[in-house]
């Protein structure tokens, strides 16, 4: 919705957005409210206190359907594949052949790798109970501290849950702040790699040889795994690296269509153009998960019950992050934004700065990666759109800033802490020593990558 004349001028913009933040962390921390119904109260009083009362309604659900337009689709589709490849033994597939290829010596990388390739459709927490299993059974075949092998594959679900589509964090972010789907994945693609690698694997050696931790007992995956043989680990590489593809061939082809190399009327161009695009291209990979992977494993019921059973458990997220569109509209048709990039602006401090120091600091506050994130990409999304001169990758790269701030500092008041923690039988002063600096690295190392990239872009 398009902002009206502002009620108010800067400094009661500015206050009121304050105030609104502040409101939800009460709201959050202290009385333990929903996170989702948090923000929609939130959004409700921060319009009554900004628009006329004949626009508040439009403008809140506008917002809100409009985040879940692109969210709902990929996330659900995103989990679907996920739990499929799950379900089959696919995980284990993966995992298994790149410990054979890599070696003993790079078990470590090679879980690792595995868990990025993985972690594409698949939630950090879900991706992560899947593979223990498997890094249990390879940390005891191998020797040495269960660290050296769990904290690469934990920083890998990490990484890509933070920094690349379709999980909800970054497709929320890039909804609220216009930025493209694919370009977003194919930016996130680039830095998650070496932010992975560096601050989850070469500190994972660090850490696997200052705390030498057992490893714990087993850990099992669930009953409901397929009968049958498991797929064979190119069918699993055909899955994880479909939707790429399909995207990869839509930026490709738009490249070419805007060079002026191939005609946009041409049916082909179209068809490509179409396939690519990031919905699509994953409804093309669930249905091809479908058939590929049931094969022989599993009926169609069973298949139905599967996919089914996927979308219960992101129910909430999704929700989260339509409250958050919903928070982003109002603050578009209040003006806040405006006052926000006219601020940024007036100190000098960069859009993309601003993003992560933002973030961060909801994420220290509340604990929540996914309401640290809507809120932050709620508040700098209408400051974005006044900010001129920003490119299209210089949108994609807010994203990720603004991910990295979610990311930083996990500590007690955050549930991912507690799950590693618990799963690798460490005490609370382990753990913050282990993997709130790894999260704090991943976050410090990916800001740092992607603000070097604006600058030189």
């Amino acid at each position: 919705m398009e902002a009206i004349e502002p009620a108010y001028g800067t400094v009661p913009l500015l206050l009121i957005a304050l105030c609104a933040v502040g409101l939800l962390l009460f709201l959050i921390m202290k009385l333990r409210l929903h996170a989702f119904v948090a923000l929609v109260l939130v959004s409700v009083l921060t319009a009554l206190a900004t628009l006329p009362l004949d626009q508040v309604m439009t403008t809140l659900t506008g917002g809100f359907g409009g985040t879940l337009a692109s969210v709902a689709l990929l996330v659900g589709l995103g989990v679907m594949i996920g739990r499929l490849l799950e379900v089959t033994g696919g995980a284990a597939v993966l995992a298994n052949t790149l410990v054979r290829r890599f070696g003993k010596r790079h078990a470590p990388l090679a879980l690792g790798v595995a868990c990025l390739l993985f972690g594409f459709p698949i939630f950090f927490d879900a991706g992560l109970v899947v593979m223990l299993p498997i890094i249990f059974s390879v940390a005891r075949r191998i020797g040495g501290s269960v660290l050296l092998y769990a904290l690469p594959a934990a920083g890998a679900f990490a990484v890509m849950h933070a920094f690349v589509p379709p999980h909800p964090g970054p497709v929320a972010a890039a909804d609220l702040i216009g930025a493209n789907m694919g370009l977003t994945l194919l930016v996130g693609l680039v830095l998650a790699i070496p932010t992975w690698y560096i601050a989850s694997y070469l500190f994972s050696r660090y850490a696997g040889r200052r705390w030498v931790l057992p490893v714990p007992d087993d850990l099992t995956s669930g009953d409901d795994s397929a009968d049958g043989r498991p797929p064979h680990f190119a069918t699993v590489l055909l899955i994880l690296l479909l939707p790429l593809l399909l995207i990869f061939a839509n930026t490709g082809t738009g490249t070419l269509v805007t060079s002026g190399v191939l005609d946009e009327g041409n049916i082909v161009v179209q068809a490509l153009l179409l396939l690519g695009q990031t919905p699509v291209a994953l409804l093309v990979t669930t249905l091809v998960a479908m058939v590929v992977l049931s094969r022989g494993r599993l009926h169609r019921q069973q298949v139905e019950a599967v996919v089914d059973g996927a979308l219960g458990p992101v129910c909430s997220i999704i929700l989260i992050t339509g409250a958050g569109g919903m928070f982003g509209g109002v603050l578009r048709a209040s003006g806040i934004g405006t006052a926000l990039a006219d601020s940024l602006e007036s100190i000098g401090l960069p859009v993309i700065v601003a993003a992560f120091v933002i973030a961060t600091c909801l994420r220290v506050a509340q604990g929540s990666a996914t309401v640290a994130l809507t809120t932050t990409a709620s508040l700098i999304g209408p400051a974005v759109a006044n900010t001129p001169g920003l490119s299209t990758i210089d949108l994609s790269l807010v994203v990720i800033a603004i991910a990295c701030g979610s990311t930083v500092l996990s500590h007690v008041n955050d549930s991912g802490f507690w799950l590693v923690g618990r799963f690798l039988k460490m005490d609370v002063k382990t753990t913050l020593k282990t993997w709130t600096v790894m999260e704090t690295l991943i976050g410090v190392v990916g800001f740092a990558l992607a603000f070097a990239f604006s600058l030189v872009l």
